[in-house]
Parts: C-alpha cells; structure tokens; sequence
C-alpha cells in the first residue's frame, strides 16, 4: 500500500489525465463510475491504496442514475429467510441517515390489505416488528380501512382490510455516486469521466493493465489489480479476454436483466407516501413513489437479451 495524502479534488481534465500516465503503476485501476466503482475507489483511497477510475461516460451515467432510488433495509430479503442480510442492511441505512441526511432521507411507506389476498395485516406487521427491532426503534402503524383511505386517497376499498405504513429510505443516486468521488479524490484517489478502457493488458495470463482512449489521447497504463465494476455492462468490451485460452473466467457470463420506471407528473398520480402494490401478472411487489416533483413507478425486471 501507498502512503497517497494528495487532494485531486480540485484539478482540471488535463491534469487528471497527467496524473493517470505520470504514475507508472497503480495498485488498482476500477472499470465503471457507478455505485459500485465509487465504493471501491472510496474504501481504496481510505485505506492509502493508489486507486484510479475509469468511465466511458460520466459518472453514474448507467444504473447509477436510473435507480428506484431506494437506500431500504431488506423487508424482503427477511421474508425469504435470509436474516442476515437484512440486518445488515438495516444497519447500514440507519448509519447512512445518521451521517449523510443531505442525501439519505426517511420516506412513509404502504402497503394495502385485502381480504383473502396475501400478504395478510398480521403476517406483515409481525415482519415489521423484526425489521424495527433490527433498526432499533418502532417505525410502523396498521391503520383499518376508514383511516386507510385519507392516508392513501384514491386506493381501492373493495374488500379492503386497511393497510400498514412503515418507514424505509430514499436517495438521490446520482449525487450519492458523486460524493463517493469527490471524498476519494480529497483522499488522494483519482477519477476519470468520458476515459473509455478499450482492451486489457496482460503479463503471462494475468492481467496488468488497461489500454484507455480519453479525448484524442491513448493511454497504457499498468497495475497490480484490475476491477471492472460495470454492472450489467461486464460482458462489454473484453472480448479478447475471454478468447485467451488459459483464463480461468473463460466461460463465465452475466445475465443482464432490464429494470425499467413509468415517471408521470406528480399532479397526475399524487402521492405521499411510496405505495407498494403487486403486479397482477405475477404478483411481485412494484412501488409507486414520490421523488423530484414527479411520481416514479417500477420496477420491472425482464431478460435483456440483446
């Protein structure tokens, strides 16, 4: 590891690009500017590694930006049984509203009730108690079908059972991308937006390297470690890695699944809190919600085969 104190924050394009070839090999290069890339570029530059990052676009250009914004703390996860990770994530939204309520802020959630239709009010609230007993304090309320509707106005009341609020998170993913950055760069990590790794170098079978096209300018650049942290792009690009006989990797692939959002105007659908209904065709929750003055509804999740 590098003793690295120098704050990057403040130089131009140019200068960032200097910096990437001055330094003749990195500890690690990262491949992608979203969530992911920023958390490893931000933990590197924490612990004194020399860390660089690329984007082909710019930061958080991709999933990043296009999110269903939620920072939330697993209800799902817990209902499938897998009680770890749910805590996990409870605690960590918790740390993530304590520290930076600038860009993690608490949003009401709901979830509507039917008679004969799963999931049943006690069934849920029984979840709800774990999950804030993992968070440390109640944050949920069943409220019976009269109070239900001024909760929720325009909900269907046909056999409606009232319906239960909680409380979860939302974020501006976009922004959360960019103060990752910006506090590596104060702490002497380097980012690079619109630099494109267009191959991978190797010495014997191990990759050493990326070759980098960035404006009119072709980099080399070497390093102990290569991450590519794009997301459901990972298949993208590197081809000829793939083709190279003695990698181990060699027939390992992502499965890219397509998630998309309806944004309507607030003004045409309302609402206050993000409201959790199951798709009619296989019943699998999808969350209308408010964000930016518009209402966000998604998401879906379908094969991305092209």
């Amino acid at each position: 590891m590098t003793d690295v104190k120098q704050n990057n924050l403040w130089l131009d394009r140019k200068q960032r690009l200097q910096d990437a070839e001055k330094n003749v090999c990195w500890d690690i290069i990262i491949i992608g500017g979203g969530i992911t890339g920023a958390g490893i570029l931000k933990l590197a530059s924490q612990l004194g590694i020399k860390a660089l990052l690329l984007e082909q676009y710019d930061f958080a250009w991709g999933s990043s930006s296009r999110s269903s914004k939620m920072v939330h703390g697993g209800l799902r996860y817990m209902a499938e049984g897998q009680l770890r990770l749910t805590i996990e994530s409870v605690r960590e939204r918790q740390r993530l509203l304590a520290e930076v309520p600038e860009l993690i802020s608490q949003q009401s959630f709901v979830m509507s009730h039917y008679k004969k239709q799963f999931p049943w009010p006690w069934l849920f609230n029984y979840l709800l108690a774990i999950y804030d007993f993992f968070a440390g304090q109640k944050q949920r309320k069943y409220w019976l079908d009269r109070q239900f509707h001024y909760l929720v106005p325009g909900i269907e009341n046909k056999s409606s059972r009232g319906g239960t609020q909680f409380v979860d998170a939302l974020t501006d993913d976009a922004r959360l991308v960019q103060r990752l950055i910006q506090e590596s760069l104060q702490l002497g990590g380097q980012a690079i937006n619109y630099a494109k790794v267009t191959g991978l170098a190797y010495d014997d079978e191990k990759v050493s390297g990326v070759a980098v096209q960035a404006d009119s300018v072709l980099l080399d650049l070497t390093s102990k470690v290569v991450i590519n942290a794009t997301g459901a792009w990972v298949n993208q690009g590197f081809e000829q890695q793939r083709q190279r006989p003695n990698i181990s990797s060699n027939n390992l692939r992502i499965r890219p699944l397509r998630g998309s959002h309806l944004i309507v105007a607030s003004w045409r659908l309302p609402v206050a809190s993000a409201i959790s209904v199951l798709h009619p065709k296989d019943k699998r929750p999808v969350q209308i919600f408010p964000w930016q003055n518009v209402t966000v509804i998604g998401t879906t999740d379908v094969e991305h085969s092209d």
